[in-house]
């Protein structure tokens, strides 16, 4: 019967093949790209504060690029580099898909919600985060649910999977509400703060890390219904099975190892710990090696 020392050895044997059983044949797809270029080229959002910004020292940030990060880390170790580099490239919700399926960005960090038809042009990592929408409104204004919305105007990003969901919940709820497109965060917040809309409907995580940077916690506030589900995932390349191996993996082993906790504490440390929702998400996630 082996001794301790030898079944232990046996075991790290075992999971360091396994870590490395995505570069031990030839590399193809991504890996080859990142293997060709010599570095890792991240995706991000400037403005989808907390989760994926450009932070006051002009570099990305957020959760979702900390996430990136050490996807990064170990597919440049799967595609042979001696060390990682990593690029980076602004996104806009409108071409954050395309700059993934045409090879211009090698993962896409930043709030993307998991749909089926996404699916028709990117394939998506394991669930990263959950969040919902949600609606952003001046205090006082008597506005609690999408129900409040009745003969109002609510501004949105067309295109985003919070609209929909708006325009759907608006409709189940027979509420007549003008809603008001806008390109951005920052429109959306002018549009609240001017008087042209009376809400402003984001994914709840958004309107968070916005309230936040904002520092108006005492003139804005955010209504406790939640009117869609939204679970996020990092976009990557169809049916690149290699590569979405390699991000799955780090993500798997950031959940078993807690160390996402770390991640959520420095970007969500001042909300406290992760809701129930989230801490399951990471472990039903956390798949063993």
């Amino acid at each position: 019967m082996p001794t301790s020392a030898a079944r232990f050895l046996l075991g790290f044997c075992l999971v360091c093949s396994s870590a490395a059983a995505v570069a031990a044949g030839p590399l193809t797809g991504t890996l080859k790209a990142i293997h060709d270029r010599g570095a890792v080229v991240i995706g991000h959002l400037k403005d989808a504060n907390l989760m994926s910004f450009v932070g006051p020292d002009g570099q990305p940030a957020g959760y979702s690029v900390d996430l990136c990060r050490a996807i990064a880390e170990a597919a440049a170790k799967a595609a042979g580099l001696p060390q990682t580099k990593i690029q980076y490239t602004a996104l806009t919700l409108e071409n954050r898909f395309d700059m993934v399926a045409s090879g211009k960005v090698d993962i896409e960090c930043g709030t993307s919600t998991i749909t089926l038809s996404r699916m028709d042009k990117v394939d998506f990592t394991n669930m990263t985060f959950l969040s919902g929408g949600n609606l952003l409104v001046k205090r006082g204004s008597g506005i609690y649910s999408v129900a409040g919305l009745v003969d109002e105007t609510v501004a949105v990003i067309p295109g985003t999977t919070t609209e929909q969901a708006l325009r759907a919940a608006l409709e189940k709820g027979f509420v007549d509400a003008k809603v008001l497109p806008v390109k951005d965060h920052l429109e959306g917040i002018a549009a609240l703060e001017s008087g042209k809309a009376r809400a402003y409907a984001s994914d709840r995580v958004i309107l968070v890390g916005l309230l936040i940077e904002s520092g108006q916690v005492d003139k804005f506030g955010l209504v406790d219904e939640l009117f869609s589900y939204e679970p996020y995932g990092l976009a990557v390349r169809r049916n690149d099975a290699d590569f979405r191996l390699v991000a799955n993996s780090t993500l798997a082993r950031l959940y078993r190892s807690g160390e996402v906790m770390k991640i959520f504490q420095r970007w969500f440390g001042k909300l406290g710990d992760p809701p129930a929702p989230l801490t399951a998400m990471y472990l039903m996630n956390a798949t063993p090696e």
